[in-house]
């Protein structure tokens, strides 16, 4: 599912109108009745029921205007107030705006803080109230009086329905400046927009409808947009039920490379979530030391040694090792707690130079790399990297906090550089493709956010790659995959005392619900 900027859904309502004819006001009244029909969901019985609509002076109010007068010949008690003169309505607006005083509709100003009480009081014993003040065009922070207006509606008992997107959240980023109206439903158009997905914008936009207004399709589903929703229905068919003349080779072999004193439990976790995902076979190569720990861990894991330093990390002498080892494997998962030592960064750059199978690579494998991001260059196979914002910002140079605030653009910009597949951790996981496109992913809780998780994730990716999935859609199925059993650990456990061990207990089932639906 395509998720828009701003503009990219502006040229689409441009080009509705322009290559196929159909008139923006008849975009603006097919949005008003789609949001009507939600209305009638949220209200059932819309007759007798009072709605207050507040109303910009743009599109959005426009479809605003269209809605009151939907919801007037539905019966139901209908007052708008219009935030905007009369004269600064803009062309289709004001066609809407005459035809609802011609049919008597009660409309009041709300310009000036006189009119502010009248508005209190018409929302005292309001059912629902319909937002419809700005639209996807909105950037910065309301006025002072606009925010006024947005926080009466906020402090309202009543439901709230937004327009296209809840006033006050910029399209683009989801950003929230001074504040923005609480939507209980919001009713967007065509395809979902950025600041719906992500936050602070999400959390003001309530359940959300994407509704169709009959732009044609084709301006949607469009090659050219390059933000997308990762969905149930986009997975689905990479899941597959097994076939009955298989066996473990067919499912591939998992090679993971990792671990250090202190930190078995990191490539066991990544190992075993990896054969939970489906992987046929699955081996941890860990240092030698560290065997009996990692082997007693799960029984179904293969363990192979690896030489050490003093410190029980992988030594510079484990390397001819680790080429044997990469002639078997199917895919290469390397970093997990392989802690942060002088050695680490040849490790590395010798996997990325001689594996002939697609890589992942995560913990401490990517701050080996963020040593020499330019390692990338020398590697003949698909990468896939997993970093949360702190590993992330060591990649590139920059801060969490930078990383945080424009997430999808970095992500974009790092995998189009280096022509990898990364998978930005954290709330609304981000994967970004060196195609330029890139995947949001909406499943997952709070409760995630332990000790282990990534590597996790990083054995479901694994996983999926050793069974043939090609690593980029294995990327995607895998943010998808990990955040579901995230959330149905969370349904069983609880999110405060969820564990990385809980995650992977309920990747089987995820997968078998895919396959039986």
């Amino acid at each position: 599912m395509k998720i828009l900027k701003a503009a990219e859904m502006k040229e689409i309502d441009k080009r509705a109108s322009s290559e196929y004819g159909i008139p923006s006001i008849v975009l603006m009244e097919n949005a008003g009745i789609r949001t009507v029909e939600v209305i009638e969901e949220v209200l059932g019985d819309i007759r007798e029921k009072k709605v207050v609509v507040v109303a910009g002076k743009g599109n959005n109010g426009g479809d605003g205007l269209v809605i009151a007068r939907q919801l007037i010949n539905g019966g139901a008690r209908v007052e708008t107030f219009l935030l905007g003169e009369e004269k600064e309505l803009t062309v289709d607006t004001r066609i809407n705006y005459e035809v609802l005083q011609k049919m008597k509709g009660s409309i009041y100003p709300l310009l000036t803080p006189d009119h502010l009480q009248i508005f209190k009081n018409s929302l005292l014993n309001a059912d629902l109230i319909v937002d419809s003040i700005y639209g996807i065009g909105f950037k910065g922070s309301l006025g002072d009086f606009e925010a006024e207006v947005v926080n009466i509606i906020n402090r309202s008992r009543s439901l709230v329905v937004a327009v296209d997107i809840p006033s006050g959240i910029e399209a683009d980023t989801g950003k929230v400046h001074n504040t923005a109206v609480k939507a209980h439903r919001t009713v967007t158009f065509a395809a979902l927009k950025l600041g719906l997905i992500l936050e602070p914008g999400h959390s003001f936009a309530g359940n959300i409808t994407v509704a169709d207004i009959s732009i044609p399709r084709g301006l949607v589903d469009n090659d050219d947009l390059k933000n997308n929703l990762i969905t149930r229905e986009m997975i689905k068919p990479y899941i597959n039920k097994s076939n009955p003349e298989s066996h473990k080779g067919t499912y591939g072999h998992a090679l993971v490379i990792g671990g250090t004193a202190g930190m078995t439990g990191a490539v066991s976790m990544a190992s075993y979530a990896a054969l939970r995902t489906g992987a046929g076979l699955v081996t941890a190569a860990v240092p030698e030391s560290l065997l009996p720990v990692v082997a007693s861990m799960r029984s179904e894991v293969m363990t192979a040694p690896l030489s050490e330093t003093a410190q029980s990390t992988i030594a510079l002498e484990a390397i001819p090792a680790i080429e044997n080892l990469l002639g078997t494997a199917s895919v290469c998962a390397i970093g997990c707690g392989m802690s942060r030592y002088m050695e680490a960064k040849s490790v590395l750059r010798f996997v990325l130079e001689k594996s002939g199978v697609p890589l992942v690579i995560d913990a401490d494998g990517l701050n080996a790399l963020s040593e020499d991001v330019s390692m990338l260059a020398s590697r003949q196979v698909p990468v896939v990297l997993t970093p949360h914002p702190g590993e992330m910002a060591r990649l590139i140079k920059k801060s969490i906090k930078e990383i945080q605030v424009n997430r999808l653009e970095i992500a974009r910009e790092f995998a189009e550089k280096w022509q990898v597949t990364l998978v930005l951790k954290g709330n609304k996981t981000i994967v970004a493709l060196p195609s330029g496109d890139a995947y949001i992913n909406m499943t997952g809780n709070p409760g995630m956010g332990t000790a282990g998780s990534g590597d996790v994730l990083c054995g479901v990716i694994a996983g999926l790659i050793a069974q043939g999935l090609n690593p980029q859609i294995a990327s995607i199925v895998g943010v998808y995959v990990h955040g579901l059993a995230g959330d149905l650990a969370a349904e069983a456990k609880g999110e405060r005392g969820l564990v990385a061990g809980d995650i992977i207990e309920f990747v089987p089932e995820v997968l078998k619900q895919m396959e039986l639906s």
